[in-house]
C-alpha cells in the first residue's frame, strides 16, 4: 500500500513543483526568468570559484577509494552495522555520503545494479542518500570559498546529523519495505 501510495506521488510531484514555482512568482509579480537568469549567472560565479576547492576533495576520495581503505573499513565496522539492521553491503554508501555526493551517488548506483533499486538495500541506500549532508564537501568547497578557516561546531554538528539521518534511514527502511 505504501509503496503504491509513494509510486503515485513520484509521477506527479516534479511536474507539479516545476508548474507551481513559476505560477507563484507570477502571482507575485516576480519576473521569473530574470530571476531564473540573475540565479544562473552568479551560480556560475560560484562554480568558478569553488573549482580548486572540488578537485582536492574528489582526488582525496578517489585516493581512499582506490588504496583500498574503504574495504578495511567496511570490514572492521561491518559487526557493528548488522547489529542495527544495515547490511554490510550499504556502509560504503553511508561512508562515502559525507565526504563526496557524487561518490556517494555511484556507490548507490553499484548497489542498485548489484541488488536491484527496489531491493532492500537500493532503498536504504536511497533513503540514505536523501537523509544526509555532504558534510565535509560542504565545509571544503563552500567554507574554502568563502575563506572560513575555523569551522568551529561545523563538523561536529555536520557529523552527528549524518549519524541521526543514516539511523533513520535504516530504522524507516526496515519499518517499511522488510
Amino acid at each position: 500500500m505504501f509503496v503504491k501510495f509513494m509510486e503515485v506521488i513520484s509521477i506527479y510531484a516534479i511536474p507539479l513543483i516545476i508548474l507551481f514555482i513559476p505560477l507563484y512568482g507570477f502571482f507575485k509579480k516576480v519576473k521569473v526568468y530574470e530571476a531564473f537568469t540573475d540565479g544562473a549567472k552568479e551560480g556560475f560565479k560560484t562554480a568558478v570559484t569553488i573549482i580548486p576547492y572540488l578537485v582536492a576533495m574528489l582526488v582525496a576520495i578517489g585516493i581512499f577509494r582506490k588504496s583500498g581503505a574503504m574495504d578495511v573499513l567496511v570490514t572492521i565496522v561491518s559487526p557493528i552495522t548488522n547489529a542495527i539492521g544495515m547490511p554490510a553491503e550499504v556502509l560504503p554508501m553511508a561512508l562515502m555520503r559525507p565526504l563526496s555526493g557524487g561518490g556517494a551517488s555511484g556507490i548507490m548506483n553499484d548497489l542498485f545494479t548489484t541488488y536491484g533499486a527496489d531491493s532492500l538495500i537500493g532503498r536504504m541506500a536511497s533513503i540514505m542518500n536523501g537523509s544526509t549532508e555532504t558534510t565535509f564537501y560542504v565545509l571544503a568547497v563552500y567554507f574554502g570559498a568563502v575563506g572560513v578557516k575555523k569551522t568551529r561546531h561545523a563538523v561536529p554538528a555536520g557529523l552527528i546529523a549524518d549519524a541521526v539521518g543514516l539511523l533513520t534511514a535504516v530504522f524507516v527502511t526496515n519499518l517499511m519495505f522488510k
